[in-house]
């Protein structure tokens, strides 16, 4: 085989290029630092690397969540320690209130602070974060959480979902709580009445205590099923209950129908739950039949009352932008059925499109949203949904009114202290039905109030587990984010010490083909002649 001159230069010639290009690669390797500079110089590498960054930057993104996680729990914390703060005052500024001693003028600067708490509590609850979001609102963060209505009532305008960020691949956790979880999941203790039976005339000679549950988990099982309770005074110091079939049940009742109202505790009826209180203001009345002075059995026997939970109740609030001044005026339910099974627990807006016609629609409303009934204004009432609405001055085209219900199982702190505030703002001095009727507000304040704080509590603990489990996925996050590091090393770094041995057989080869090249180059047929 002839071997021509000029194949043989280029062919020597385009070794050396590439002995040449292969120091020049491992150089440039020992000096970045870096083996994998392209896919082609190892396929297999270049892929794992690209598996192994993808999986670094989500575990720098879950440490900014984590670190959003963080700060807004945070401060959220430390907003719930105010509000409790608050709640706790306000406890004891009730507790206050109860003193028999005090005067209506006592009572009313008590009021005052009350109010301020009331103020300070909604204020709290409507923080906003850094970047400007409701905290408590849930998903509709530019909404406020909590609006005063016109009756004085409050009402949730968030909703209960929880915003969350993922922490790792396969945990994401929430980054805030709703104003539902805090405070409207609070058990309400005075959610029971005793009325008395309209027989016998309302003087306060015989009074029964609206009730204070005690325990949520009896009065769901026993109290519930069994209401309402009649309650039958015997004399001054026995009485009977039965439920609403008739069953005697006052064995269950500590004491067995016994009481004395002159003892401290020895008036307390504990029924399946619930403690009602017996308050006896014996006035002596002359008994017609025999013009004699009624005796305290005489004066007490045979006053009935109904015990039992409350009826649902009805707040009702126009909109600003209504151009006429109509108000809801009063409520109550007029079809037990058919409120409870058409009246949307969200509550319903009333939109009226001519002065007297109108049309329903669930809470909340939107653009999109349908009409589930209507109707016509009559007689200054309609009637939505088993509820029935009195009205006040005359609706006009597009005016809206929104209602909502409470079954009174649970309730905020802020319609609370309303109502304690409310009931020390109503004078009682000399008049024995109002301080009856302050007794019962005042002791549903002081246990709804010790409610709420247990509820913020228990948020407040809630937060405390998520930032231990935040502190426990960081540092799992940063022993992956190592092992990671460490294994885009073991593939993608240069071993300088087998790449210092190979530049240098690359070297000795290059150095190798130069001198050969050289002498090569120099035979030629001329040298023999």
């Amino acid at each position: 085989m002839r071997i021509s001159t000029a194949q043989y230069f280029e062919t020597s010639a385009a070794k050396y290029q590439n002995n040449f290009s292969s120091i020049v690669k491992t150089q440039e390797q020992i000096t970045s630092g870096v083996r994998i500079q392209s896919a082609g110089d190892d396929p297999v590498g270049a892929a794992k690397l690209l598996m192994l960054q993808q999986q670094k930057d989500l575990l720098g993104q879950y440490s900014t969540n984590m670190g959003s996680i963080k700060n807004s729990l945070t401060n959220q914390e430390s907003v719930l320690e105010s509000i409790n703060t608050a709640l706790q005052r306000g406890r004891e500024l009730a507790l206050q209130a109860g003193n028999g001693g005090y005067s209506d003028a006592d009572r009313k600067s008590i009021a005052s602070e009350i109010g301020e708490i009331e103020q300070q509590v909604l204020g709290l609850l409507n923080s906003k974060d850094s970047s400007g979001n409701y905290m408590f609102s849930g998903s509709k963060t530019s909404i406020p959480p909590y609006v005063r209505n016109n009756d004085g009532t409050y009402t949730y305008q968030g909703d209960d979902t929880q915003l969350s960020l993922q922490v790792s691949d396969t945990l994401s956790m929430a980054s805030n709580d709703t104003g539902k979880s805090i405070l409207e999941s609070a058990t309400n203790s005075g959610r029971t009445q005793a009325v008395l039976d309209p027989s016998k005339p309302n003087d306060g000679t015989v009074s029964v205590s609206a009730g204070l549950v005690q325990s949520n988990a009896t009065y769901i099982k026993k109290f519930s099923a069994g209401e309402p309770y009649e309650l039958k005074f015997v004399d001054s110091t026995h009485y009977t209950i039965a439920d609403k079939d008739g069953n005697d049940v006052t064995s269950e009742v500590s004491g067995n129908g016994t009481f004395d109202s002159s003892k401290e505790g020895g008036s307390t009826i504990s029924l399946r739950g619930v403690e009602f209180d017996i308050s006896l203001r014996l006035k002596a009345p002359v008994d017609p039949a025999t013009t004699l002075p009624m005796t305290p059995d005489e004066e007490v026997k045979d006053h009935i009352f109904s015990l039992g939970t409350k009826p649902d109740s009805f707040n009702a609030s126009r909109t600003p932008s209504n151009g006429s001044t109509a108000q809801i005026t009063g409520s109550g339910v007029a079809n037990q059925a058919d409120y409870v099974n058409g009246f949307p627990n969200s509550g319903v807006v009333i939109k009226f499109t001519d002065a007297s016609n109108y049309q329903v629609y669930a809470q909340p409303m939107s653009a999109d949203s349908k009409a589930i009934g209507g109707g016509v204004l009559a007689g200054g009432s309609i009637t939505v949904a088993g509820v029935k609405l009195d009205f006040t001055g005359a609706p006009q085209a597009d005016d809206q009114f929104v209602v909502g219900a409470s079954s009174h199982q649970t309730q905020s702190a802020l319609d609370t202290l309303s109502q304690l505030r409310q009931a020390l703002e109503t004078p009682a001095d000399g008049n024995d039905l109002a301080q009856i009727k302050l007794k019962d507000s005042v002791n549903a304040a002081i246990s709804n109030l010790s409610n709420a704080s247990e509820q913020v509590d228990n948020v407040r603990g809630a937060i405390g587990a998520r930032l231990n489990a935040i502190e426990i996925q960081s540092a799992e996050n940063v022993s992956m984010g190592l092992a990671n590091t460490s294994t885009q090393a073991a593939i993608g770094d240069t071993d300088v010490a087998t790449a210092s041995i190979d530049l240098a057989f690359q070297q000795s080869l290059l150095q190798a083909s130069q001198l050969s090249f050289v002498k090569i180059a120099q035979l030629s047929l001329f040298n023999k002649l």
